[in-house]
């Protein structure tokens, strides 16, 4: 669906209060997730702007945001396991 909000908090509600512990301890977690945030929003935007971007340029913005969405995933899944 274009347009749709992919933020971390939107895509992982049972994890908010880990999501909000590791972004105030954790730097690298930290600038990943204002980084993904970032992307996410500039994806939106390409979409429902339907700005003129080719199809495999949009493929690759949304493969790094699934790629940090990962990377965030398992800090927050190693940290609720500590």
């Amino acid at each position: 669906m274009l347009g749709e909000n992919h933020s971390l908090r939107n895509e992982f509600p049972d994890h908010l209060d880990t999501i909000t512990s590791l972004n105030n301890s954790d730097a690298e977690f930290a600038e990943v997730l204002k980084q993904y945030d970032k992307l996410d929003q500039q994806i939106r935007e390409l979409e429902l702007k339907d700005s003129p971007i080719s199809d495999e340029s949009i493929h690759d913005l949304k493969q790094h945001r699934v790629d940090m969405k990962d990377k965030l995933y398992h800090k927050i899944m190693a940290s609720e396991k500590s």
